[in-house]
């Protein structure tokens, strides 16, 4: 069982168009606000992010935003959070995200958080580091992506040793349960090798 203490969640600066999205987000503050998980992202106070973060500190969980100097000129920084760090760059705002979490979850989002949740994920596939990465679901919102995956591992592209290393659940509770039971798979030989 892992031991998850803080979530760092990647998902929309915008509410999108459906309301299954904002009532999962909402459930899922509830959630690791209920289950004392700390939440990390961000730092906004618009869209899934804001949603998230409004929840769990609705349910008195905490909170820390994680914001690069840039954006926090730009967007609208939730002021009521737990915590905020702010970071020089967007670099910097993920190398901190991922020092401060034990495991992360990407809600429906944008190119944003697509190039997190991958990012994520080769780190975690290169051994970098060794915790649960989540995808939720909601209402078949990554139905597509997941197919495309698929399409990659049936192409020699990607192997299903790390296609399996994304859990998936369209419930929050579903995909909390599923990430603390997650081993982490051990580094690839070929990084221990020798490069001529």
């Amino acid at each position: 069982m892992n031991n998850i203490e803080s979530i760092c969640v990647f998902c929309g600066s915008s509410e999108g168009n459906d309301p299954l999205i904002v009532e999962s987000a909402v459930g899922l503050g509830k959630s690791l606000a209920q289950k004392e998980i700390t939440l990390v992202y961000g730092a906004a106070k618009i869209g899934i992010m804001g949603i998230v973060a409004q929840s769990v500190l609705d349910h008195h969980g905490k909170v820390l935003g994680i914001i690069p100097e840039f954006l926090k000129k730009k967007e609208v920084v939730h002021l009521g959070l737990t915590d905020l760090i702010t970071t020089q760059n967007m670099h910097d705002r993920k190398l901190k995200m991922q020092e401060m979490s034990n495991g992360f979850i990407a809600m429906p989002g944008g190119m944003g958080t697509l190039e997190e949740l991958f990012e994520i994920l080769t780190w975690l596939q290169l051994g970098l580091h060794s915790k649960p990465i989540g995808l939720l679901n909601v209402n078949g919102f990554y139905d597509d992506l997941l197919q495309l995956l698929e399409t990659m591992v049936k192409r020699g592209f990607l192997s299903m040793e790390n296609y399996e290393l994304l859990m998936v659940d369209s419930e929050v509770n579903g995909l909390l349960e599923k990430m603390q039971l997650f081993k982490p798979p051990q580094i690839p030989h070929w990084l221990n090798e020798e490069r001529a």
